[in-house]
């Protein structure tokens, strides 16, 4: 027992000891809460790692049923793949595209209006549904930790709403605090699952017997056995959207080298190409990406071996799967069982935190939604800390909304996670393919092209064997809600709410949002872009009312032309003025103030 108690404090100790200190000059940049790479890690990383938690469950749990587990192992290979070339992707996509908004400002950037706006509100469903299911997630672990997993519904709502409610009050407290606690908890989670790993070893070396099988496996015929196959990698799949997150949210980290590439460039400067790589901003984030390229084939390949070792899925004895291994595991060790319920309870704490993420992801998004019309004005504020509380607040009210519309259940809720980061992947993927054929020639050209191509296959098809993967889980239902979104996107757009001219735009980048620089630059110019797509929609629908003999007048006049996007963007000057003072009232025109007429005398 102590032994496990000692185990503990070292832990807890040392992780605490190593998470980062935000100090008073880094609070706010450009009106911004900025972050290092060790809160980026942090806040842009956990919903990534807590994947380990549920993603190999729900993986296994698709193909034990049926006897099928033994090739799982063929699941892995697949989802260890897909890891490799998005995570590649979105590392070379933080190059052109580093100002934030990911593949929504990608796709409005090189590709038209209509992807950038169905991107956008896929976003938005998909940051929500990472809170639902992280937060029920923890719930599933505390309940496995008690033997009541999937006893009933209930418990499952009212912890995962608790566990919501915290991140909640967490995550509006500012960036700082959050990165603080949440480091700590994933250095916890990292050396504890170690030792974890060390116990499973010892286990196995010993010739702890498998749990003896309750259930005789259900016969299947060939083609619905390849159907599981396939439904088992898709649900290994869901936490890419840490990809998405990680480029949508940079432009919350710090414009600087971190420490390790400081002092790389002073006692290595042969590998001036690495440093390069990884510096400012851009390299902040590609630290964070960097582990997505092997952190969900490792661990899945991990868990997957010892699921079928001691034949444990979610369920057995009322635990989750990682809940049964850290069982088996930590009890090899002196007083093991403390450290059980130590693991899961940090597993729950963790989850939950996952939902910061989302919530981080939802402030990236949604005053950029406001600026661009689809989203009405009043979502917008931001509080001194740098935090968007309105938009947080709300995604975390819809969040608990679906929690009991799905009765708490986690398995319900994934069939819609993660199927919608797969749009906003195939469309970052067609925008750099884009930059690639404009900004580059030769061999760079012909394979950065060929690489970017495949990353577009690639996702076009997992994202179709998502549908078809959990057709029978909702996947159909979930084709249905993106059709939704996407027409009630362009519903709000065409409204009197989408309609946004120069003072309005202005109002809320660089007064309610408080942004400034090159990236207000460019949600000015998306902003301006969006309002010459939605008069072409308006021009669109008036001819087609007029194919009917219904005459329907325009209410507003032609929008201001959004122009050249290097040109807004002020590259080389970057404390230019925006590039809608032209258009301000109060400002002068080209040509001078208009003349004015005096009153008639009678």
């Amino acid at each position: 027992m102590w032994i496990s108690v000692l185990l503990i404090i070292v832990i807890v100790y040392f992780s605490v000891k190593v998470s980062p200190k935000q100090r008073d000059e880094d609070a706010h940049v450009h009106g911004a809460g900025q972050i290092g790479l060790l809160a980026a890690v942090a806040l842009f990383g956990v919903d990534y790692f807590t994947s380990y938690y549920y993603a190999t469950g729900e993986l296994m749990s698709a193909l034990h049923p049926y006897g099928l587990q033994n090739y799982a192992y063929l699941a892995v290979i697949v989802i260890a793949l897909a890891n490799l070339v998005f995570g590649s992707l979105y590392m070379f996509s933080l190059g052109p595209f580093n100002e934030g908004g990911g593949s929504y400002t990608a796709s409005m950037r090189y590709l038209w209006p209509t992807i950038s706006l169905i991107v956008a509100v896929t976003l938005i469903q998909d940051y929500i549904l990472t809170i639902v299911v992280s937060a029920l997630s923890g719930g599933d672990q505390l309940l496995s930790i008690l033997g009541l997993y999937g006893k009933n519904w209930l418990y499952h709502f009212l912890l995962g709403a608790m566990l919501a409610t915290g991140t909640w009050y967490l995550t509006i407290r500012g960036r700082g605090e959050s990165a603080k606690v949440v480091f700590a908890l994933i250095a916890s989670f990292l050396m504890l699952t170690l030792l974890m790993g060390v116990g499973l070893l010892i286990a196995h070396y010993k010739g702890v017997p498998p749990v003896p099988a309750t259930e005789i496996p259900k016969t299947i015929s060939i083609g619905q056995a390849i159907l599981h196959m396939l439904t088992a990698s898709m649900k290994g799949m869901v936490a890419l959207t840490g990809l998405e997150a990680v480029s949508n949210g940079i432009q919350f980290m710090k414009n600087e080298d971190a420490g390790i590439v400081k002092w790389g460039k002073m006692h290595f400067p042969r590998l001036n190409g690495i440093w390069s790589f990884y510096s400012g901003k851009s390299g902040i984030g590609r630290f964070v990406q960097t582990s997505f390229l092997f952190y969900g084939g490792l661990t899945t390949l991990f868990l997957t071996f010892f699921s079928i070792r001691f034949d444990v899925f979610d369920g057995t004895l009322g635990r989750t799967l990682v809940g049964n291994l850290a069982f088996i595991g930590f009890t090899q060790i002196p007083g093991g069982v403390l450290l059980f319920w130590f693991y899961q309870l940090l597993a729950v704490v963790m989850l939950a935190a996952a939902s910061m993420t989302a919530l981080q992801d939802a402030q990236a998004t949604e005053w950029r939604d406001v600026a661009i019309g689809e989203i009405p004005e009043i979502i917008v504020y931001r509080d001194p800390r740098g935090t968007f509380t309105r938009s947080v607040t709300i995604s975390f009210g819809l969040a608990v909304l679906i929690m009991l519309l799905v009765r708490g259940q986690t398995t319900v809720a994934v069939p819609f996670y993660g199927v919608g980061v797969f749009m906003p992947i195939t469309a970052m993927g067609l925008a750099v393919r884009q930059h690639v054929l404009k900004n580059y020639t030769g061999r760079a050209r012909l394979w950065g092209a060929a690489g970017a191509t495949f990353s577009i296959l690639l996702s076009i098809s997992v994202f179709l064997g998502q549908i078809v993967g959990k057709w029978h889980e909702g996947g159909w239902v979930a084709l249905i809600s993106f059709s939704l979104l996407a027409l009630a996107a362009h519903a709000m757009l065409i409204s009197p709410l989408g309609h946004r001219e120069p003072n309005q735009i202005h109002r809320i980048v660089r007064e309610k949002a408080k942004v400034q620089g090159a990236m207000a630059s460019i949600v000015e110019w998306q902003s301006l872009k969006m309002q010459e797509y939605r008069f072409h929609l308006l021009v669109v629908m008036t001819r087609f009312f007029e194919l009917f003999g219904v005459r329907r007048p325009m209410r507003y006049e032609q929008p201001v032309p959004a122009g050249d996007y290097d040109h807004a963007l002020h590259v080389d000057h970057p404390d230019a003025p925006s590039l809608l003072t032209p258009f301000l009232d109060g400002m002068p025109r080209l040509g001078g103030r208009p003349k004015e007429t005096s009153p008639v005398e009678e």
